[in-house]
């Protein structure tokens, strides 16, 4: 019994937020594929500088048609045979090398983009089972007190200090709250088992988070546009997208350089009488001929113009980042002095006069009515402050998510 307890006590690991980001980018499968293309696209590197296989063949050289009459033994043909070998130019072989080179930086900065989602996701996630903590146990607290007022009106009923109706309207509120109770005890399992899913643990593995963990809005000083172009990996990534198009526009500039082809043809006389012969042949293609190079001078045409506009894109990306952050900066701000003001203001106010309300019905000086009604308003105002929590944090989550933070 004490091993078994041990388990169940070593099974609950309490994980912090930084804890888990670290677990996903070990573990999740979604980025683990990410390396796999890497290394696929760094081993076609290894093969950029391969040649094309050569050619070898046999047959029969200048041999005349049968049925023709006599044909002079000199003039019997000969038996061939030929290899032949294309040599590409060493300029196209080392563009298409670096620009393979640029591949697999594009799985990297993938991978970067793909784990700030999922760090945003599992913020997300945190954060929102620290709302339902707080949420239960709140829920908790009211459920205990409208019990406590339903057992003290069921004491007073046979007194005549109070009606039936209020027994029953507390004791209805008594299991609203275990409702709302079941409720966030599902919205709780259902974020650990997403949370699990995010580091590959298997769904019902226990978890436990930090409840002591305060989630804080500090704002970038310097944010500006050149800190989103050196830290955001959208960004990034296309700037190496831009990067990569050059190497591939230099690759096809190489079009315009010839090609190499190498032939060697040996023959063997049917005849005893004649020597044996060779051919060997150097051919050169000429890729600057106008109906040949209309080809390549296009597609340089077209990537020159696709280049310019990820240039467009990307400048257009950094101010449209640059003003959602500003913005949200604007509404954080204004949504901590709403918080503040629940915190400071609504929520003491509402416990206050509950407590009035309880202490006047204890005195004989309300109903439960009353009772019940300032403990509903507290009720309310406590969601509401929870969810406006959940809304400043879901944008604190964003906003992180936007500055890569």
């Amino acid at each position: 019994m004490l091993f078994i307890g041990s388990g169940l006590a070593f099974g609950q690991v309490t994980m912090s937020l930084e804890q888990i980001f670290v677990e996903i980018k070990e573990k999740n499968l979604g980025l683990m594929a990410f390396d796999s293309r890497i290394q696929s696209k760094d081993a076609k590197v290894a093969g950029a500088g391969a040649w094309m296989a050569p050619m070898v063949g046999a047959g029969t050289f200048m041999t005349p048609y049968p049925f023709q009459g006599m044909v002079g033994d000199n003039d019997r043909g000969a038996f061939m045979i030929t290899a032949e070998q294309d040599i590409p130019n060493p300029a196209k072989i080392k563009a298409k090398k670096e620009y393979l080179e640029t591949q697999s930086l594009t799985d990297v900065f993938g991978k970067s983009e793909q784990f700030n989602q999922y760090k945003a996701r599992a913020r997300q996630l945190y954060f929102g089972l620290l709302i339902d903590h707080r949420k239960i146990r709140y829920q908790e607290e009211n459920k205990q007190i409208m019990e406590t007022m339903k057992k003290l009106a069921a004491i007073r009923y046979p007194f005549n200090q109070g009606g039936l109706n209020q027994v029953f309207k507390a004791e209805g509120r008594a299991y609203e709250s275990e409702n709302m109770i079941l409720m966030t005890e599902a919205g709780i399992r259902s974020k650990k088992i997403a949370l699990n899913a995010l580091m590959n643990r298997a769904a019902n593995m226990e978890l436990e988070i930090d409840t002591t963990f305060r989630v804080d809005f500090v704002p970038k000083a310097d944010l500006d546009t050149s800190y989103f172009a050196g830290t955001r990996s959208d960004i990034l990534h296309m700037e190496h997208d831009i990067h990569a198009m050059e190497k591939n526009i230099q690759q096809m500039r190489q079009e315009a350089k010839p090609d190499f082809r190498v032939r060697f043809d040996h023959m063997s006389n049917y005849s005893a009488m004649m020597p044996r012969q060779f051919t060997i042949m150097g051919m050169l293609s000429i890729p600057i001929v106008p109906w040949s190079s209309k080809m390549y001078k296009s597609e340089i045409r077209s990537m020159n113009f696709e280049r310019e506009a990820m240039r467009q894109q990307k400048a257009a990306m950094l101010t449209e980042m640059l003003g959602m952050s500003r913005s949200m900066e604007n509404d954080l701000a204004v949504m901590q002095q709403q918080l503040a003001n629940y915190e400071n203001k609504i929520l003491p106010s509402l416990q206050k006069y509950l407590k009035v309300s309880i202490l006047s019905y204890q005195e004989n000086k309300s109903d439960l009515n009353t009772v019940i009604d300032s403990w509903e308003a507290l009720n309310m105002s406590q969601m509401n402050y929870l969810d406006q929590l959940q809304k400043f944090y879901q944008m604190i989550v964003e906003y992180e998510k936007n500055i890569e933070r």
